[in-house]
């Protein structure tokens, strides 16, 4: 599990799932998901062609208790409801799909605050055997439609003021055969057709856990100016030519 990771959120570059783009506004992510989301009035959000940790995103959830679905801003790294200070501790930006019916950290998240996080793609880095540095792709689908990342919500109270810091985590499961060139983890990806059970009451949907199919997605080198998250703009997404 190759992370590299420092306070507060990580040293974003080197990480299973640890950059992604969310470009294409709110309306888009309302309608082509086709998850029935209201108008949430974020259309002056920025986009995001190199989203990090610690910055707010767009996450969709679901009210178990009168069933409507929200898009919202949640921030990127999570704090669970019962630690008593966030600014201490770590704040894990990935969960392993492995592991989210045993770790105290992501337990109960999974059970009862599931999560879709709709991206235009995401990036992975690649080791070069000789070089200290990776080299980064982007990964999207062939068509260039958005898609769900499958992820776990969280709420923190503040007891002094009150007020309320929402954070999410992307889960990460084993690579499918076209990111497995480069990485063997990937971000779960969650099919259309299994949305509603994601976001629904099944406490424990774990038949999803699963690797997304390859067939429909594609795959480019692109700069490292990625890792650095200062660095958000469409240049980013550029495809590059490798040296031979």
């Amino acid at each position: 599990m190759p992370w590299s990771i420092c306070s507060p959120y990580g040293a974003y570059i080197e990480t299973m799932c640890g950059r992604i783009i969310q470009a294409s506004g709110p309306l888009r992510y309302q309608l082509v998901e086709g998850l029935d989301v209201p108008d949430s009035r974020l259309s002056n959000v920025p986009r995001r062609y190199n989203g990090a940790p610690g910055q707010e995103l767009f996450v969709i959830r679901q009210n178990h208790e009168t069933g409507e679905r929200s898009l919202d801003l949640l921030k990127w790294g999570l704090v669970p409801s019962w630690v008593n200070d966030p600014k201490g501790g770590r704040k894990p930006i990935n969960a392993m799909a492995e592991t989210l019916r045993s770790k105290p950290m992501f337990r109960e998240a999974y059970r009862k605050r599931r999560c879709i996080v709709p991206v235009d793609g995401f990036f992975e880095w690649k080791a070069i055997k000789g070089q200290k540095a990776k080299q980064p792709y982007a990964i999207a689908m062939k068509d260039g439609s958005a898609f769900g990342l499958g992820g776990l919500w969280e709420n923190w109270k503040d007891p002094a003021s009150g007020e309320w810091l929402r954070t999410f985590a992307v889960i990460t499961t084993d690579a499918n055969e076209l990111v497995g060139e480069i990485h063997d983890r990937m971000p779960l990806i969650i099919a259309p057709e299994d949305y509603a059970r994601w976001l629904g009451d099944d406490p424990d949907p774990r038949d999803l856990l699963r690797p997304f199919p390859s067939a429909s997605m594609r795959m480019w080198p692109i700069s490292t100016r990625v890792n650095k998250p200062q660095n958000d703009d469409p240049l980013i997404i550029e495809p590059i030519e490798l040296a031979s």
